[in-house]
């Protein structure tokens, strides 16, 4: 096991300047859990997708909150993104080409989009340790 903080757990405003925010804050704490090179690359990838996906389509006019969840399970990083917002079947308020889901399915070893029981979206990552972590 890596020794890693235990938990990441932070939420904000879901505005466009959130987004390299916690795409920075959610890579610290995989680097610290043994993720580099490529593997790193992927979560940064797959986490900017999620948080941009919370800006652009999960309130219709005011801003509300993304939750972004990190933490190291057994040899995974398992980080959930998640909102308060529409939910994931809602009409989509801005048009997109639609690539960043795939980006994300691509970029994690396991990848779930889910309707949260309280209302809004959470996508939930998973990411295997490289082997040699630690």
């Amino acid at each position: 096991m890596v020794a890693v903080e235990a938990n990441l757990n932070e939420s904000h405003r879901a505005v466009p300047d959130v987004i390299p925010a916690l795409r920075h804050t959610v890579a610290d704490f995989a680097r610290a859990a043994g993720f580099h090179g490529e593997r790193l690359d992927a979560i940064r990838l797959a986490v900017s997708e999620a948080v941009t996906n919370v800006v652009l389509h999960a309130y219709s006019d005011d801003p509300g909150e993304v939750h972004v969840t990190a933490r190291v399970v057994d040899d995974e990083l398992w980080v959930l993104v998640s909102d308060d917002g529409r939910g994931p079947n809602a009409t989509p308020i801005r048009p997109g080409l639609g690539w960043g889901l795939a980006f994300i399915t691509d970029a994690a070893d396991e990848f779930a989009l889910v309707e949260r029981a309280a209302g809004g979206t959470e996508a939930r990552m998973v990411f295997r340790l490289p082997v040699n972590a630690g």
